[in-house]
């Protein structure tokens, strides 16, 4: 390589990166556990293809005119969403392995079946009412986004140059932990606790609101979790999908699972996803998946340029 330099023309010669053998490259702990994941999920992609397929209930036969007009319809919806999945399978993956205890309970105890359930999920009136309902639009798409924009995009690039990013991440939660205690004002305001009972209620109210004292710490520990996503991505797509999914699913019920007629399938499944979600937490968040990292830019420009979580 050449360059202009003061002096007349200097010959600059910028070695070339060593290539590492293949076989260390797909011996490391990420890459191996990333391909049975991605296995994993190109077999549900093809499942979802075929599954569209079956859908419809009818008893006219696949070369039928109105039989394959409702198939065209199902593979081009799955088609269009398949992108989306990709993005799905980048962002929420170790947080729906984290729920898989849940989900399975959610699957065991939902009285429809997976067709159904698919009808209800693609059809536009299902969207359009929950577009309409002001409840579904705050908890799935306002809070997540504002939320972390706010307590995590904005607040991570103040709190990294003076702390670093290890202290950051679990500073900035407390934040985000202390913001939820405005909920005790809606409770007194609508006099549903009295204030004795509302701090020295440790457990979560079914239909309400949660005590301050759990609230703090699940949110607390949920802010950590997406602060370091978010350090980790480079983005925020990842932490407002994942605060999105999680407002969904809610706390899990374990007290309802010890007590379910089949606990012990389910019980392995939460033991399940919490091993996998902590064994992949690495790979799955591998800043190389992801391209450049504006936190870490940043603390490079401060002259920080070991930061752990920036590889």
């Amino acid at each position: 390589m050449a360059a202009l330099g003061g002096d007349g023309l200097l010959l600059l010669s910028v070695p070339r990166p060593e290539r590492q053998p293949e076989s260390a490259a797909l011996g490391g702990p990420g890459p191996g556990l990333c391909c049975w994941v991605s296995v994993f999920s190109c077999l549900s992609l093809a499942c979802s293809y075929v599954g569209s397929l079956y859908v419809w209930k009818s008893e006219l036969p696949r070369d039928h005119p109105a039989v394959i007009k409702r198939r065209f319809t199902s593979v081009l919806v799955v088609s269009s969403l398949s992108p989306l999945c990709v993005l799905l399978w980048r962002e929420l993956t170790g947080i729906q392995i984290l729920f898989l205890g849940p989900l399975m309970q959610l699957s065991m105890d939902c009285p429809c079946d997976l067709a159904d359930g698919l009808k209800v999920v693609l059809a536009p009136r299902s969207w359009a009412r929950c577009l309409t309902d002001m409840r579904w639009l705050r908890n799935q798409v306002i809070a997540p986004l504002t939320e972390e924009l706010v307590f995590r995009a904005c607040m991570l690039p103040m709190l990294a140059p003076c702390m670093g990013l290890g202290p950051a991440v679990f500073t900035c939660p407390l934040f985000f932990g202390v913001a939820h205690f405005h909920h005790i004002i809606e409770q007194l305001r609508f006099r549903q606790s009295s204030v004795g009972s509302i701090f020295l209620s440790a457990g979560v109210v079914t239909r309400g609101l949660p005590s301050p004292a759990f609230q703090f710490s699940y949110t607390a520990v949920f802010g950590a979790y997406t602060a370091f996503l978010f350090i980790r991505t480079g983005h925020l797509i990842g932490p407002v999908l994942c605060h999105s999914f999680c407002n969904y699913m809610g706390f899990p019920a374990v007290c309802a699972a010890l007590e379910h007629p089949q606990r012990w399938p389910l019980l392995a499944s939460y033991a399940l996803g919490v091993g996998l979600f902590l064994l992949l937490l690495q790979p799955l968040t591998d800043p190389k998946l992801y391209g450049s990292l504006p936190l870490c830019v940043l603390l490079e420009r401060a002259g920080d340029s070991e930061a752990p979580l920036c590889s």
